[in-house]
């Protein structure tokens, strides 16, 4: 839905929807986002719950469903429900993973979603005010999964260890960093978005622990 911000102070923001007035609570804001009065924001209807003076209807910025919706309006071979969105992992005002899949052979998910030259991709994340978004394919072999999570990072190998749920990633040694990402944040949301916990090692590690 698209709103205009009506009210703002620290218990809440007020939002006219059009046809109803919404609650934007404080803990389904983005950290750092500035709600003026009069701005139009684009929100997801997290909750409708029965009040004694009617409907109170909850809306939230930082639903992962936000972010799905978005591409819903931009894309629309997801629309049309020729690209599905299979998960979505977000750290809001930060960074979101999406992975996605095809059911027609002849398209790819990914380019169909990051758009020519990059145009779909950047109406999403001007409207989450430059958050960044991984697309991704998606896939049911946990390890390609897992490797395809680790963007932008380029993984060597995936080892999967069933019984455990865990996953090594081998990258290469100028990839490590990039990998693991600022304070942990790439591998935290590849984690979460696959659902496997991961574990990730450079090459040269991996090789010394292999010759002890």
């Amino acid at each position: 839905m698209t709103g205009i911000v009506q009210q703002n102070d620290q218990r809440f923001t007020l939002v006219d929807l059009g046809t109803v007035e919404a609650l934007l609570p404080p803990n389904e804001q983005v950290p750092g986002e500035v709600y003026g009065h009069g701005r139009r924001l684009k929100c997801y209807i997290a909750d409708v719950r029965r009040s004694t003076r009617g409907p109170s209807v909850i809306i939230s910025r930082t639903h992962p469903g936000l972010v799905k919706r978005l591409f819903e309006l931009e894309v629309p071979e997801v629309y049309d429900g020729i690209i599905e969105i299979k998960e979505i992992a977000r750290e809001p005002g930060h960074r979101t993973k999406m992975a996605v899949a095809s059911r027609d052979p002849d398209v790819d998910p990914v380019g169909a979603c990051v758009g020519p030259r990059g145009s779909r991709v950047r109406m999403v994340v001007s409207e989450l005010n430059n958050e960044k978004i991984d697309i991704l394919a998606w896939s049911e072999d946990p390890a390609e999964f897992v490797k395809n999570a680790m963007s932008p990072a380029k993984a060597k190998k995936v080892i999967i260890h069933q019984e455990e749920r865990t996953a090594l990633v081998i990258v290469p040694d100028d990839q490590l960093s990039l990998a693991i990402g600022k304070e942990g944040q790439n591998v935290r949301l590849a984690a979460r978005l696959t659902g496997w916990r991961i574990d990730i090692k450079s090459e040269s590690q991996f090789r010394a622990e292999e010759e002890e």
